[in-house]
């Protein structure tokens, strides 16, 4: 990704609880698909909170907390199964297929709550959420704007 977007965004490889920017100094923020690889997502909100600008939006893409996990059994795409351990976070292997990357490196899960007050906690707050994926979503996306920033 950071090959494709050099020449056409400012690029930075950096460990994203420290990002290289300055306090408010980014207009946008996006993380697609990446809270699950981040144990330390919430620390991660926290800088986003940091270096956006006044008015500044960050969006949040990734899985769906209540129906994707190893919890989740999505082996038939018409009747998903949630078994109990969607209610606690944790790191785990278990995944619904081993075709896969998840059943290899692991994921940490957060359910729903804890994935949003993340964003509280960290000074974000939501402006709009969305769900995708089908009946049973795949994918939670939220728009955040720093709470003590107006637009």
């Amino acid at each position: 990704m950071p090959g494709h977007a050099r020449g056409r965004l400012p690029v930075a490889r950096a460990d994203a609880e420290r990002l290289p920017f300055r306090d408010g100094s980014m207009p946008a923020v996006l993380a697609v698909m990446v809270h699950t690889d981040m144990p330390g997502y919430p620390a991660v909100l926290e800088e986003v909170a940091r270096v956006l600008r006044p008015g500044g939006v960050f969006v949040h893409i990734g899985v769906h907390p209540c129906f994707c996990g190893g919890f989740a059994d999505r082996g038939d795409p018409d009747r998903v199964v949630v078994r109990p351990g969607c209610l606690d976070g944790h790191w785990t292997t278990e995944s619904w297929t081993d075709q896969g990357l998840r059943d290899k490196v692991g994921a940490t899960h957060r359910p729903l709550p804890e994935l949003l007050h993340a964003f509280l906690d960290a000074g974000l707050a939501p402006e709009r959420f969305a769900e995708a994926g089908g009946a049973t979503p795949l994918v939670l996306a939220a728009r955040t704007r720093s709470a003590d920033r107006k637009p």
